[in-house]
C-alpha cells in the first residue's frame, strides 16, 4: 500500500510545471487568477486550509480533491464570505458531492466574487468619468474521486477560470490532483498530498485593448491598433499534510494536524491546527499558519493570512435516528490588513 502511495506522489510531482520554483521570492506577484487561492468553505477556512490530510466532501474540491469520495451519499454546501472586512468585497460558493457506486464520487462547485462598483477613470479624467464598472471573477470545477479499499483515495478536478470586465476578458483551465491515505486501528492517522492550480497561462483580450489614433500619413481616416497583453501564470501549489485523531471516547474526539505548502509564485508556508468534536454535533477548531521569509532581515512584510484562524460548527440530524444532517459552519481568519475575513456556510448531508 505504501508503495502505491509513493507512486501516486511521484505522479503528482511529475504534473508540476518544470519552470516553477516553489517558494521563489523573486517570482512573487508574477502570477494571476488569485481567486484560485481563496477558500470559500468555512470548515477548512477555520483551519487556514491546513487539513490537506483529512478534508472530505465538498470542501475537498478546494483543498485536496482526493477527499471528495469520503461521504455517505450526498452533500451540499452553500457559503458566503466577507473578504477583508472593510473592503466591501465578498464571494459566494455552492458545491454538491454525490457518491457514485460503492467507491466513487462526483462533485461540482462554483464560486463567484463580488468586488463592488469601481469608479471609471481615464487618462483625461483621472478623477472619474461619472460611471462605474464591476469586474466579474468566476470559477467552475468538476471533480471525481475514487476510494481504494477504504485506505487510499485519489482525485482529479478540472476547473474553468474566468476574469472579465465589459470589454476585456481572460480565461483558462486548471487541473487539481490529490491523494489521501488512512491508517491506524480506528483510521486515526491520515496523510495527504495535493497539487493545485496547474494550467495554461491566461491572457487578457478584447476591444478594451484597442486604441484609435490619427493616420500619421493623412488620408482622412483613423487607424485602430490592438495591444497584446502579457500572459500570466496560474498560482500553482503543492500541499503535504498529516493528521491524527485522538478518540477519547465515542463522544469526544481531538484531531491534531500539520501542513506544508510549496508555492510557485510566493513564499512557502507551514502551519498546524487542532479540532475538537463532541458527539459529532459540535466542533471547535483553530489554526496557525506561518509564511517563510515574513520576518527576514530584508524586512519583508507579513503576508495577508500569516497568523491565527478559528471556527465553529453545529450539526444536527434532520430526523431522529436518521443519518441525514443539517449543519452551520463559521470561520474567522485574522489578516495583516483590514479587519479579517468572515465565512459562514450551511450544509446538508443526505
Amino acid at each position: 500500500m505504501l508503495r502505491f502511495i509513493y507512486i501516486l506522489a511521484c505522479l503528482l510531482f511529475m504534473f508540476m510545471p518544470t519552470s516553477t520554483e516553489a517558494g521563489n521570492p523573486d517570482r512573487q506577484g508574477e502570477s494571476g487568477a488569485a481567486q484560485l487561492l481563496m477558500n470559500p468553505w468555512a470548515r477548512s477556512a477555520g483551519l487556514h486550509g491546513l487539513n490537506t490530510a483529512n478534508v472530505y466532501g465538498v470542501e475537498a474540491m478546494r483543498i485536496n480533491v482526493a477527499g471528495l469520495c469520503r461521504i455517505d451519499k450526498t452533500q451540499m454546501v452553500v457559503s458566503h464570505t466577507r473578504y477583508l472586512e472593510g473592503t466591501d468585497i465578498s464571494f459566494n460558493a455552492f458545491g454538491v458531492a454525490q457518491r457514485v457506486g460503492k467507491r466513487g464520487a462526483f462533485g461540482i462547485n462554483v464560486m463567484a466574487i463580488d468586488v463592488g462598483d469601481i469608479v471609471t477613470t481615464t487618462t483625461s479624467q483621472p478623477e472619474g468619468t461619472g460611471g462605474t464598472f464591476s469586474p466579474s471573477l468566476f470559477n467552475l470545477g468538476l471533480s471525481y474521486s475514487h476510494l481504494f479499499e477504504n485506505k487510499v483515495s485519489v482525485g482529479l478536478a478540472f476547473r474553468f477560470v474566468s476574469e472579465s470586465i465589459a470589454d476585456v476578458s481572460a480565461s483558462s483551465f486548471a487541473i487539481d490532483a490529490g491523494v489521501q491515505y488512512v491508517s491506524g486501528p480506528q483510521d486515526n492517522f491520515k496523510i495527504g498530498v495535493s497539487l493545485r492550480n496547474v494550467g495554461s497561462p491566461m491572457t487578457f483580450e478584447g476591444q478594451g485593448l484597442s486604441e484609435t489614433v490619427e493616420n500619421p500619413e493623412g488620408g482622412g481616416y483613423n487607424l485602430t491598433y490592438f495591444q497584446r497583453a502579457q500572459k500570466y501564470e496560474l498560482p500553482s501549489m503543492l500541499g503535504i499534510g498529516a493528521s491524527y485523531d485522538f478518540v477519547v471516547n465515542p463522544k469526544n474526539r481531538l484531531t491534531l494536524m500539520g501542513n506544508f505548502v510549496a508555492n510557485s509564485f510566493s513564499q512557502d508556508n507551514i502551519g498546524g491546527g487542532v479540532e475538537y468534536a463532541f458527539n459529532n454535533m459540535f466542533m471547535l477548531r483553530a489554526g496557525y499558519r506561518y509564511e517563510f521569509g515574513s520576518t527576514s532581515e530584508g524586512g519583508e512584510k507579513a503576508p495577508l493570512y500569516s497568523g491565527l484562524s478559528a471556527g465553529v460548527s453545529v450539526e444536527v440530524p434532520l430526523k431522529k435516528g436518521s443519518n441525514n444532517k443539517f449543519g452551520i459552519d463559521y470561520a474567522y481568519r485574522d489578516t495583516e490588513l483590514f479587519n479579517g475575513t468572515h465565512t459562514i456556510a450551511i450544509r446538508f448531508d443526505l
